[in-house]
């Protein structure tokens, strides 16, 4: 009986850092390859998934097919390969990014020669012993696709991110007509995305932001700042003819959507003539009512440009009172607090202020609500059904959903989980390794390391030196960072002294005294403020 195995090493039970893989004959096939992001303040750039569980497979991995080109989809592709060069397919636009993210990672060393192949819709694409077909789909992104994967258990369809948008502002338009040929042919399994499955109805069109972005523009008297997330193209494309139409410039302020605009202009989805973007460090060549900036930093983060411009430490630009603000973005949760000090700086400013919270207009998401997973569910008409892209919660509710509809089988996997599809239907049959690799300036962050770093953040250090004197009493030195206020709890430092000269005078002659010192100054702190912070002790002789 032919088999699939399927396994994902990220993106099931969490938002981001995708990364599927199908395995037949031996062979493995990956779908995506993305990261995500560590908000703890440890000085992590990036997450992305353990590979590990690949090294197996090390000379049968096929390559990698990529359905777009959002960082949690293609972030990690560098670090992929840098482990296991295999080819690799993406469309057009998702291509440029990867191949600036593989440059940026390479640095002066130089891109190494990687198998990098465009993959155009309706094509067909031999990946070892799988064939794939990208279909067009709308989402946030240019150039985004699903995956018909034919393979020894029948055809498999993942769908990628997507929405069903009937007037995409590229003109790209959702290729319904092929995901319904498929499901008439017949669908084994459907993997689908799961992110918006608390959402009624249906997402809405980009175009609509659009009209609602134009109207805000031309009432404004001022500057007109938009924050929004780099990627979206579309939203991009639509601002270059609000700027036509307003009579103002481009003003790019932010390292990323100066990226994503310089891509989609070499990829030809942005058709910007020269004039219409000015450089971020003359704006004040022009008058305020001449300028539509588009900023990042949607989120609430700290150096982003919409955070620097809210507090006026951005070095390029300023907002005057009367200046309009759009944050034409939702809030991803847990950066609610962020992105509330920033609209608080934004409100004291005294500029006009438009967000998704009081204007709906303003944004709509690149994910499916509900309505619309239903809707291609229906289309596909699967004999069994994978939810993809969420934490456990959205995919055990985007499961019932297909179960309600007829689909009579259903099974909810996490990272690590392996899924057989077979002629049975697909049922989880055992698990792989998986786990996250933490990432600073292209590099691993050990797994050591990054506890040491939890460890200071939650209690701080105690750095302990003792001088050594002949015939003298030993001179003890303690500083600390991150544990107590030294001025207001100089006593704790007076008997972490004390005990230190105590645990010294009881050291036998053979016996190294930095150990002892350590127990006994952890001791002191653990009494006087609950724990035990990391405690350095050196010790040196005196000159």
């Amino acid at each position: 009986m032919s088999s699939l195995s399927i396994f994902a090493l990220g993106g099931l039970g969490e938002i981001g850092m995708n990364c599927l893989a199908l395995e037949q004959r031996g062979e493995v096939m990956l779908v995506d390859c993305g990261v995500t992001f560590d908000h703890r303040g440890l000085g992590v750039d990036v997450v992305h998934p353990d590979f590990s569980a690949l090294e197996r497979y090390r000379d049968r991995i096929a390559g990698l097919f990529v359905t777009h080109g959002h960082e949690d989809h293609i972030g990690a592709i560098p670090y992929l390969l840098e482990r296991f060069n295999i080819p690799v397919w993406a469309p057009s636009h998702a291509l440029a990014l990867i191949r600036l993210r593989l440059a940026e990672q390479a640095g002066a060393e130089g891109s190494k020669p990687f198998a990098l192949h465009e993959a155009t819709v309706r094509g067909l694409y031999r990946v070892g012993s799988f064939w794939v077909e990208p279909i067009r789909v709308t989402h946030s992104i240019a150039d985004a696709t699903a995956l018909a994967i034919k393979t020894d258990a029948g055809m498999v369809v993942h769908t990628g991110d997507f929405k069903f948008d009937a007037t995409p502002p590229d003109g790209e338009a959702f290729d319904i007509d092929r995901i319904d040929e498929l499901g008439e042919a017949g669908v084994a399994l459907l993997m689908s995305d799961s992110t918006n499955i608390d959402a009624s109805g249906e997402t809405g069109s980009e175009r609509g932001v659009g009209d609602s972005l134009h109207r805000i523009t031309a009432k404004a008297s001022g500057a007109v700042v938009v924050a929004m997330f780099a990627s979206n193209i579309h939203r991009l494309r639509m601002l270059g003819d609000i700027a036509r139409h307003t009579k103002r410039k481009i003003v790019l302020l932010g390292r990323s959507v100066e990226t994503h605009a310089r891509v989609a202009r070499e990829t030809g989805y942005l058709d910007w003539p020269s004039d219409l973007v000015h450089p971020a460090e003359r704006c004040n060549e022009l008058l305020a009512s001449q300028v539509l900036a588009i900023a990042s930093g949607t989120q609430g983060e700290w150096r982003g440009a919409l955070s620097r411009i809210a507090r006026g430490d951005h070095p390029h630009f300023d907002l005057a009172e009367g200046d309009t603000v759009v944050i034409s973005s939702r809030t991803i949760p847990g950066n609610d607090l962020g992105v509330f000090a920033v609209i608080s700086h934004l409100l004291r400013r005294k500029v006009h202020l438009h967000t998704w919270i009081s204007d709906r207009d303003v944004h709509v998401s690149g994910h499916a609500h509900r309505q619309e997973q239903k809707r291609m569910i229906e289309l596909t008409r699967p004999r069994a059904f994978i939810p993809l892209h969420g934490t456990l919660h959205h995919l055990t509710r985007h499961a019932a959903l297909a179960s309600e509809i007829g689909v009579a089988n259903t099974c909810v996997l996490e990272n690590g989980d392996v899924a057989t599809l077979d002629d049975a239907g697909v049922r989880k049959t055992s698990k792989v390794q998986v786990g996250r690799v933490h990432c600073a300036f292209g590099r691993e962050i050990p797994a050591a390391q990054l506890r040491e770093r939890v460890i200071l953040a939650g209690e701080g250090v105690v750095a302990v030196t003792v001088i050594e004197r002949h015939g003298g009493e030993p001179d003890v030195r303690i500083s600390t960072r991150g544990t107590i206020d030294e001025a207001a709890e100089a006593s704790v430092l007076a008997d972490a002294r004390r005990a230190a000269l105590r645990a010294l005078a009881d050291v036998a002659s053979a016996e190294a005294p930095d150990e002892r010192v350590r127990i006994a100054v952890r001791h002191v702190f653990r009494e006087a403020i609950g724990f035990r912070p990391i405690t350095l002790v050196t010790v040196v002789a005196a000159s």
